[in-house]
């Protein structure tokens, strides 16, 4: 790569780069009013519409032009968004869809035929027994060309406040310069750590397992320092007896436990 970190390319930039995401917010509901409420806030917190908004601010960060939105709620909850982008901006606007259509449903098969895309898909399950609900969303930025998505790493953060994330980022293919010469990445990176702001730094801890010869990077994050309070529903930490709210912080603890390591782990006893 030369020493200004730029190739000159003999046509189009032919490197997919594909940042994908896997958020968990983790929460404590037992009763069913618990549930009730707990249910409520992810259908505000991570609604069709509210992703939509998160990921079309995405597109401009990272500089993407919108083609089309897709986007679902589901029942009880959950929900999927898919928008499909392009790096150049759009020279026929008037003839391009840009409204928002019922998106896929989840034993269909939707195919953008472009070269760059964002989506994301949602998650929600609960522990039958022990009031533990975990809700996951899975999030794709997948672009082709000089648009990165690395610009939207703090960005995604930052709007979805989770306990654990997974981050995995890869360039695939290769481009050729103007004497031929094939390119399998375009730029410098040795760890997605990197391009984290240092405010993310100091919340979460922080994990790597990367492939480099593959350029493949992945971390793995989990929340520092937690506030039982903001993982309650229908009570605070005040109205319940000391031995509850250690029962409760080691149920949470290790349940983020687990999705951060990525085993199951014995009870805390």
């Amino acid at each position: 790569m030369p020493s200004n970190g730029k190739i000159k390319l003999q046509g189009f930039n032919n490197l997919t780069k594909s940042l994908s995401f896997c958020i968990y917010d983790v929460c404590y509901a037992k009763t069913p009013e618990q549930k009730a409420e707990y249910i409520e806030y992810i259908d505000e917190q991570y609604s069709a519409e509210r992703l939509t908004d998160i990921l079309s601010e995405c597109c401009d960060i990272i500089g993407a032009n919108i083609l089309n939105v897709a986007r679902q709620d589901y029942d009880p909850q959950g929900a999927s968004v898919t928008i499909l982008v392009a790096e150049e901006p759009i020279k026929d606007a008037d003839n391009v869809d840009t409204t928002e259509k019922p998106g896929p449903m989840p034993d269909s098969v939707v195919a953008h035929l472009d070269k760059s895309h964002i989506c994301v898909h949602t998650y929600p399950e609960a522990h039958p027994d022990n009031g533990i609900c975990t809700f996951r969303a899975d999030i794709e930025v997948s672009t082709c060309g000089i648009i990165s998505p690395l610009k939207a790493l703090n960005y995604l953060i930052h709007s979805l406040e989770s306990d654990i994330v997974t981050v995995d980022y890869r360039v695939r293919g290769f481009t050729r310069d103007i004497h031929g010469v094939k390119h399998y990445i375009d730029h410098d990176i040795n760890s997605i750590q990197n391009f984290f702001t240092d405010d993310i730094h100091d919340q979460y801890q922080m994990l790597d397992v990367n492939v480099y010869q593959e350029n493949i990077f992945h971390t793995k994050m989990m929340l520092k320092d937690v506030d039982l309070n903001t993982y309650l529903f229908g009570t605070t930490k005040e109205e319940l007896l000391e031995e509850e709210v250690r029962e409760i912080t080691e149920r949470l603890y290790k349940e983020m436990s687990e999705i951060f390591y990525g085993r199951n782990m014995p009870d805390m006893k």
